[in-house]
């Protein structure tokens, strides 16, 4: 629970946790020292009204007339509160009041109750003639002690209501200035995670943050280098593949293929010219030397697309697509080619035909699937290839030779690559650039042509 909340609300809650504390130990404090503060502020009125009672019986004893005496000094307290005379009997003492005003209104209850008051009334017996005739009373009003409590109980709560307050404004603004330098670090840290290190990350915050910015800056920079030489590299290395296979594919055809004929000549002539009862034996020589050269063509295929040149990237897939049609039948597979695939030209054509070329084989081989869709559009500056067959899908994401050499291919171009499961169908999902390839390709902006078959 503590883990998922905000940086803002782990700072408040210590601070609201504080405040409570504050006020509890406040309390705390005033109902344990008020006992002892009222009865050390009573105890000099305690020993004045014994002094009267003192003063008194002193009086009584020396004047002629006593009781006139006695009746003169009750006259003289008249209807003072605090110390009273009181005629002989039962001792009595005010208890708490009931209400206290303020300027601030009333004191509550419940502040009244939560002070303990002690007994800080006094009784003193005043004698006359030798016989206990009353008591001086000392019965303290402590309407003013509450007032004065509670008046410091409530500034005491505005005071650290106020430092509370003011501590998290203090603490929200802090916290609000490092937060937008560490988004846009993170933002910075995912967009060189997904390989985005042109957009630099702006260095601001506390120092501590703009190092790490600065840091992260400087990594972007190095990981940018380091890209675009491995891209060079990448690209180099297909551009090496594909003029090793280039010439492998003119040894196989102007070497081999040239000797196949002829040795397939040369066997329809002796076949033709067997004896009756050998056709057989040369009828098997001329299958094989058919199969071989269907093989021939099949890897030379494989090697380089001979007539993207001539017939154009799209019309070469088509071949391609119409191929795989006829070594699977029942196998529904559709296509929608944008028709501006043929401005292409470079390693980007050959890396459509063969990324279209390692989708469609993957899934004839391994899908077992009953439908493949193939999708090429130029929109935006980019050429989006999709492969997508209702197969069984991958077993697990663990890529075969094929795949990762279309995958390296594609990143050799700066491009991105894909292998998903979506809606029930494995797809292989290629994005490329196409600014630098082709005359046209890398300013068209306009939507996706025509299906060019089905």
């Amino acid at each position: 629970m503590w883990k998922k909340l905000p940086l803002r609300t782990r700072l408040l809650i210590p601070l609201a946790a504080m405040f409570v504390v504050a006020l509890l130990l406040g309390t705390a404090a005033l109902h344990v020292f008020s006992t002892e503060q009222l009865a050390e502020e009573s105890g000099p009125a305690t020993r004045s009204a014994k002094a009267v009672a003192d003063a008194l019986n002193s009086a009584l004893q020396a004047s002629g007339n006593p009781r006139q005496t006695l009746d003169a000094f009750t006259h003289t307290l008249g209807s003072s509160a605090t110390i009273q005379f009181r005629p002989a009997g039962p001792v009595t003492f005010s208890e708490k009041p009931a209400q206290v005003t303020t300027p601030l209104g009333k004191v509550p209850t419940w502040f009244i109750e939560l002070l303990t008051i002690p007994d800080i009334g006094a009784s003193f017996p005043v004698y006359l003639d030798g016989r206990r005739v009353g008591d001086i009373v000392f019965s303290p009003d402590v309407s003013a002690d509450l007032y004065e409590k509670w008046m410091g109980f409530v500034a005491m709560v505005l005071g650290a209501a106020v430092l509370t307050i003011a501590t998290a404004a203090i603490a929200w603004f802090a916290v609000g200035t490092a937060m937008r330098p560490l988004q846009d670090l993170a933002d910075g840290l995912t967009r060189i995670r997904n390989g985005n290190y042109s957009q630099p990350i702006p260095v601001a915050g506390p120092p501590e943050i703009r190092r790490s910015c600065e840091q992260a800056n400087d990594l972007a920079g190095r990981l940018d280098a380091l890209s675009i030489d491995n891209r060079e590299l990448l690209h180099k290395l297909v551009s090496l593949q594909d003029e090793e296979r280039r010439d492998i594919a003119r040894e196989l055809h102007d070497e081999l293929g040239p000797l196949l004929f002829g040795i397939r000549a040369g066997a329809v002539t002796l076949r033709d010219s067997a004896p009756a009862g050998n056709e057989a034996a040369t009828e098997n020589i001329v299958q094989s030397v058919e199969a071989l050269q269907q093989a021939n063509r099949r890897i030379l295929d494989h090697l380089r697309p001979l007539y993207i040149e001539e017939l154009g990237l799209a019309e070469s897939i088509e071949t391609l697509l119409h191929n795989a049609r006829r070594q699977s039948p029942a196998l529904s597979i559709s296509s929608r080619l944008d028709p501006r695939l043929d401005e292409l030209d470079g390693p980007l054509s050959q890396t459509v035909y063969r990324a279209i070329q390692e989708g469609v084989t993957n899934a004839l081989r391994h899908a077992k699937a009953s439908s493949i869709d193939i999708k090429a559009a130029l929109n935006s500056g980019e050429l989006t290839i999709e492969i997508a067959d209702d197969g069984i899908g991958f077993s697990e994401m663990k890529l075969g030779r094929g795949l990762t050499g279309m995958q390296e291919r594609v990143r050799a171009l700066s491009g991105t690559f894909q292998v998903v499961r979506e809606a029930g169908k494995s797809i292989v999902r290629c994005r490329l650039p196409v600014a630098g390839f082709g005359r046209e390709a890398g300013s068209q902006n306009a939507s996706t042509g025509a299906p060019r078959g089905s």
